[in-house]
């Protein structure tokens, strides 16, 4: 039982060896002691990274929504499951308790059998964060249907091409959703989408802002009416270890998006696994990831993991602004969270309110704090950990991706001594190793190279949706019998992993690989600077040089930029060396973001180069407009 719930280092240790000495005996004891399976396995693991194919807990059956709902109803019927947290404060919290999610799933579940999804139906779900995603989700999983969550966000373009290139019959919405003080009209959006989507039959609709809106006969449905005729008595529907549960889209660097999909079983028993130990959750604590269900975060660490914990997870809403600047720390406070799962980009936009905000709220009850989408600076790394974290809540960086379904390299807290920007060791049962560009592994410490792991761990992503040569090709041809992450790192001197950002990002100056991220690191450390994103563009003596997008704290800080200019190439000439200095500067008002927070280096590559003629797709962009002043003010 000690290996599910690691406590010291030299225990890590132990766990951590034998997971890789033995995966197969390591997971099919995890498996076998802490889920509820209707049918044991044939086969722990089948495996070959040149097919490229994995399958774990072959000929097992089971059911995800029985392990998350079902099993905990006996003991833990009345506690808490889902705490929604609306983004008006005014509105209230909601408090769903597992016997009422158990309730509100199945009926879900039997309207959408109503409706006819059956087994292997693809569910389009773009819905804002309110219950009704989370349910929605869990609802499909109830019954067999595989579910892809579009981001509430997206424009109707980006998810006509979900909807399309997984086939789905039905999309569920809401009449629109709020967005701090602004209303989206998301109906409005999914009408526009489905012009060019015939195979959806069925569209219902949750009610969220009231607003009017077109009903189209025979295909639009609203929800809350088929929910109160429906019996709240829904069998699960048996699964097979390697059905899959969901699809889920990530943009590739090219080309159109790339449906990850995620099968039951070893996708279960992975985030909950990774849930436990990563934020070392405790029977009665109230966790808190503030990402969004559009996002694989949202499916692994406010789905899936903390419910198949039997953990009380926060749904929020809102956004970190809205009413002001207090709301995280206000919520915080209020619901006494302990574990706080957050993006550097959100940090890096709440430091520079300053602290005297912060200040209002109580924080003492957080015990894990944790940061997720990109390396976190070492700025913002040490805003977290002095301000809201008082030094005594151990800060997790977690590094991890879309294809990988859980966490992969991390610290866990209270247990592996932190770094700042360090994702510091690989959870138990992941084996990373650095590459060269010829294919050669770099052995031993003080390396740096491109990340690969040898050997599948239970939630990698099994294909591209349709694609299975896209899968093989994009992760598996660079490196033979290994899976590419698309990353480098460097490991230092104990063994630790820092992330050092896409290779994609790295760039050939004079000979010298840079990676983006340090550099980044560096200027940001600069107090009048907020963020930056550094591209390289064609320099006829170095092959490629430096440029640097720079925002500033304060857009009125125009004084001296070129005293800035100086002040930001000696700060990476002292941090980095003066081979990493920026050949150019632009001082800009925001930098161009996906809603996720990323920011979209390829467009900043492309005014760089000097090639503004094809942008390619800018309508998933959280602030499009931003990109025209970038042109505009292009050196």
């Amino acid at each position: 039982m000690s290996n599910y719930h690691i406590k010291h280092l030299e225990e890590y240790y132990q766990v951590y060896r034998k997971s890789v000495r033995n995966p197969e005996g390591f997971w099919e004891e995890i498996a076998e002691e802490h889920f509820l399976w209707r049918k044991k396995w044939d086969n722990v693991l089948s495996w070959d990274f040149k097919k490229p194919e994995v399958k774990w807990f072959e000929g097992a059956q089971l059911n995800i929504t029985e392990n998350c709902i079902d099993r905990h109803l006996a003991t833990r019927g009345d506690k808490t499951a889902i705490l929604f947290e609306p983004n008006d404060p005014k509105e209230g919290s909601e408090h769903i308790t597992y016997k009422q999610l158990h309730h509100r799933v199945n009926k879900f579940a039997n309207v959408l059998k109503e409706q006819g999804v059956k087994k292997g139906d693809r569910v389009c779900i773009y819905v804002p964060m309110i219950p009704e995603l989370a349910i929605s989700l869990l609802a499909c999983a109830r019954i067999g249907a595989i579910h892809s969550v579009v981001f509430a966000g997206f424009s109707s373009k980006a998810l006509a091409t979900r909807i399309n290139d997984s086939d789905c019959k039905m999309v569920i919405t809401s009449d629109g959703s709020y967005r701090g003080s602004k209303t989206i009209d998301l109906k409005g959006i999914v009408d526009e989408a489905l012009e060019s989507c015939e195979g959806v039959e069925k569209v219902l609709v949750a009610k969220r802002i009231n607003s009017d809106i077109n009903m189209k006969e025979g295909r639009d449905l609203w929800l809350q009416p088929l929910l109160d005729a429906a019996s709240d008595q829904c069998k699960a529907e048996v699964m097979n270890a390697e059905d899959p549960l969901f699809i889920l889209y990530t943009s590739g660097s090219t080309g159109k998006p790339k449906g990850m999909v995620h099968t039951t079983g070893g996708y279960m028993v992975y985030t909950a696994y990774t849930f436990k130990n990563a934020f070392q959750y405790r029977e009665n604590d109230v966790y808190w990831c503030t990402a969004d269900i559009g996002w694989i975060t949202g499916h692994s660490y406010i789905v899936y993991g903390p419910l198949a914990n039997g953990a009380t997870t926060v749904l929020f809403e809102g956004v970190p602004s809205y009413p002001d600047f207090g709301r995280f720390w206000d919520i915080v406070d209020k619901h006494k969270v302990n574990q706080f799962y957050t993006a550097p980009t959100a940090i890096r936009a709440l430091a520079k309110q300053g602290v005297e905000i912060v200040e209002k709220y109580d924080l003492s009850s957080l015990k894990v704090l944790g940061s997720v989408g990109e390396p976190i600076n070492e700025e913002a790394w040490h805003w977290y950990n002095d301000n809201i974290g008082k030094n005594n809540s151990p800060l997790i960086d977690s590094w991890w991706q879309t294809e990988t379904g859980g966490i992969m390299i991390t610290p866990i807290p209270y247990v592996t001594p932190t770094k700042p920007t360090y994702a510091t060791l690989p959870f138990i049962g992941v084996q990373p190793c650095l590459m060269d560009e010829n294919g050669k592994e770099l052995k031993g410490n003080q390396v740096d190279g491109r990340l690969c792991i040898k050997f599948p761990w239970p939630s990698i992503a099994r294909t591209i949706w349709g694609d299975h040569q896209r899968y093989k090709d994009t992760y598996f041809s660079t490196y033979e019998n290994m899976y590419f992450t698309g990353d480098g790192a460097l490991r230092d001197e104990v063994g630790y992993y820092r992330i050092t950002g896409r290779v994609d990002d790295v760039i050939i100056v004079s000979g010298h690989n840079l990676g983006t991220a340090p550099i980044e690191d560096a200027i940001n450390e600069h107090p009048a600077i907020a963020e930056s994103a550094i591209v390289g563009f064609p320099h006829e003596v170095k092959g490629s040089a430096l440029y640097g997008y720079i925002t500033l704290k304060d857009a009125g800080e125009s004084r001296k930029h070129d005293n800035l200019r100086k002040e930001i190439n000696q700060l990476i000439s002292d941090r980095i060396g003066p081979i990493s200095k920026l050949e150019k500067i632009q001082f800009t008002n925001g930098l161009p973001k996906t809603r996720s927070g990323k920011i979209m280096r390829r467009i900043l590559r492309k005014i760089a180069e000097k090639d503004t003629s094809n942008l390619g797709d800018t309508s998933t962009l959280l602030n499009p407009e931003c990109v025209q002043e970038i042109i505009d003010n292009a050196l």
